[in-house]
């Protein structure tokens, strides 16, 4: 994968140049700003219209349809957003390119915000992305952004337009512009092939990382989210590697005694924190990336493993067999200080501490049913979000709204599995299938691209 280009960002406020060209009239007298509350969940999506990024004709027009549709699909899947049938406009994009929005059509069409933008191509042949967002309600202009960058990354520029939009409207950043790695799975129950794969988070430029040759597991990103740690098996024994993404380079980061699982990266990306199995017992251990020097932080009798650490670095959560079950503790970024997280019934899982620091996603089995639910760090509010025959594997969006996990599907082929990925708000509503060419598990949300 080729080293992306950076896109040059300029703000546009209530009033200057940028406004001006654009021939955006200045804000009326402030009213009461157009604001979605997503801290409880939506149960209506706000209607919001989004009209084609009109272009000067031919490629740039075709592109300025391409721009808005992604933008549209972006802003539909979080479920909080109904962008309306663009076949009921009563204005063109030309017409808003040049003049205030008619605020009554489209208040008639139900729509309460209002998105419309412009592509060109320069001499330099880079293009230039404008978008406007105006409150329909209200009647007034909220938002103006340029973009500017080579006509390749069009599809990034619809992303960080998506973002800026639910930024405004929500009040919280978005998650469009990242990128999901994830276990793929093709063939039979009894030869099973698993790569490692990596896709934008709405399953667009998909490919495979890995040929197929080794099993992979548990794929994560690192803070930069231009490496991924990952297990291998080689020569039937585990291995640690690091991929970088933009190169394809793989580096062994050890061969360690015994059994290594669930690598991942520190917040600040210069440790690799794991467990290996020694001398018949399961530890965490962390790698320094730096020095290659290996530091131990729990010694307890049984099996300690999937460490998270929280996104400030002080703690770290993690499973572990040590009180007779399978359950969920959180200790400091030294080992110390142990503390038991979950009681409940059944056994918890594969913990994954939220990006914002409030919430651990875990997954827990009781019986035959599996379940992914949340949890606050100090051992409260425990609520299920999604639950099934068998459901893993959670992962969290780097806003800490929304969480991907996989599930496993009934198959009536013969193969004995087909996972595929879902994601769902943290209010547990709005569950959606996320596209991929195989069957796939064990997702990995990047960080926004830098």
């Amino acid at each position: 994968m080729t080293t992306k280009t950076r896109l040059l960002l300029k703000l546009a406020g209530a009033t200057g140049a940028l406004l001006l060209s654009l021939g955006v009239a200045a804000p009326q007298e402030a009213r009461a700003e157009l604001r979605i509350d997503i801290t409880r969940g939506v149960s209506e999506p706000l209607p919001i219209a989004i009209t084609s990024f009109a272009g000067s004709g031919g490629r740039d027009a075709q592109m300025g349809a391409d721009i808005s549709k992604v933008i549209s699909d972006d802003l539909e899947r979080s479920g909080l957003f109904k962008p309306l049938d663009p076949r009921g406009f009563l204005q063109t994009p030309d017409q808003l390119r040049s003049g205030e929005p008619r605020y009554q059509d489209w208040k008639a069409l139900g729509a309460q915000a209002l998105v419309a933008g412009n592509t060109t191509t320069g001499g330099d042949g880079r293009m230039k992305v404008d978008f406007r967002l105006w409150d329909v309600a209200a009647g007034q202009y909220m938002q103006g952004l340029s973009y500017s960058a080579s006509p390749q990354e069009w599809r990034r520029i619809a992303h960080i337009v998506a973002d800026a939009i639910y930024k405004r409207l929500t009040g919280e950043d978005g998650y469009f512009d990242t990128r999901i790695v994830y276990v793929a799975e093709s063939g039979p129950a009894n030869a099973r092939k698993k790569q490692l794969a990596i896709m934008d988070q709405d399953s667009a430029n998909h490919q495979f990382l890995t040929d197929g040759q080794t099993l992979v597991l548990t794929p994560r990103f690192s803070p930069t989210s231009q490496e991924i740690t990952y297990m291998s098996y080689f020569n039937k024994k585990p291995r640690v590697y690091l991929f970088n993404i933009d190169t394809g380079r793989q580096e062994v980061l050890g061969d360690f005694p015994g059994m290594t699982f669930a690598p991942r990266f520190s917040p600040d990306g210069n440790k690799v924190i794991m467990s290996m199995a020694q001398n018949g017992n399961t530890d965490i251990y962390t790698l320094d990336l730096r020095t290659r020097r290996q530091t131990q932080l729990t010694d307890a009798p049984g099996i300690d493993t999937a460490p998270s650490y929280s996104p400030d670095g002080q703690r770290i959560v993690f499973e572990s067999d040590r009180g007779g079950t399978q359950q969920l503790y959180v200790m400091g970024a030294d080992g110390s200080g142990v503390k038991r997280l979950t009681f409940g019934e059944g056994r918890y899982g594969t913990p994954v501490w939220s990006p914002r620091g409030d919430l651990i996603a875990f997954t827990r089995q009781r019986g035959s049913s599996f379940a992914v639910g949340v949890i606050r760090p100090d051992g409260s509010g425990e609520r299920i979000l999604t639950e099934a025959f068998h459901v893993e594997g959670p992962t969290w969006a780097p806003n800490g709204r929304v969480i991907m996990f996989f599930k496993d599907l009934p198959s009536g082929d013969g193969r004995g599995r087909n996972a595929k990925l879902y994601s769902i708000d943290i209010t547990g509503a709005n569950e959606r299938r996320v596209s991929t060419p195989v069957d796939a598990s064990d997702p990995a949300w990047s960080p926004l691209i830098p």
